[in-house]
């Protein structure tokens, strides 16, 4: 009997859990992979941290703030880390690289800021594993730029103090 293989996205999915394990933010836990999509290759990896030197919150604990969003429902934002997906396109930046007409894995739908940056750097797909609890700017902007978004599982990240 022949065995059935996962999916490339199903593969890089699967590789960000233990990714997202060097995370030193409890909060959310991402981490995100961004391949060269023609030859299925990693080019850049990234997680949740403080910049390099900084505290980190697992040591000193989170720097909140609170936003309010569009609907008028406030949310609460760790601003103490960089987020996994802008720290992989800093390592590509950093290491050279190129990610023009990549495509990103990360485990929740990018921020707003997060998807700017994709988006500047010529990304050409995301694949989220979730959603992101306010994601309807991202989805758009991606929309309008021509990036195609794909959400794996139907289900929003929970995390605490969200």
């Amino acid at each position: 009997m022949k065995n059935k293989r996962i999916s490339w996205d199903e593969y890089f999915i699967n590789l960000l859990e233990p990714l997202s394990e060097r995370a030193t933010c409890d909060r959310g836990k991402n981490a995100a992979l961004i391949v060269n999509p023609e030859i299925k290759r990693i080019l850049a990896t990234g997680f949740v941290g403080s910049p390099s030197g900084l505290s980190h919150c697992d040591d000193v604990g989170h720097l909140m703030k609170k936003v309010i969003n569009e609907d008028g429902k406030t949310s609460q934002h760790c601003i103490r880390t960089i987020h996994a997906e802008a720290n992989a396109i800093l390592q590509a930046a950093s290491d050279g690289p190129s990610i023009r007409g990549a495509t990103i894995y990360t485990k929740m739908t990018p921020c707003y800021n997060c998807a700017m940056m994709i988006i500047q750097v010529g990304i050409k797909r995301v694949v989220a594993k979730k959603k992101y609890h306010v994601d309807d700017l991202s989805r758009e902007i991606f929309k309008k730029a021509g990036v195609e978004f794909v959400v794996l599982e139907d289900e929003i990240v929970k995390y605490k103090r969200q």
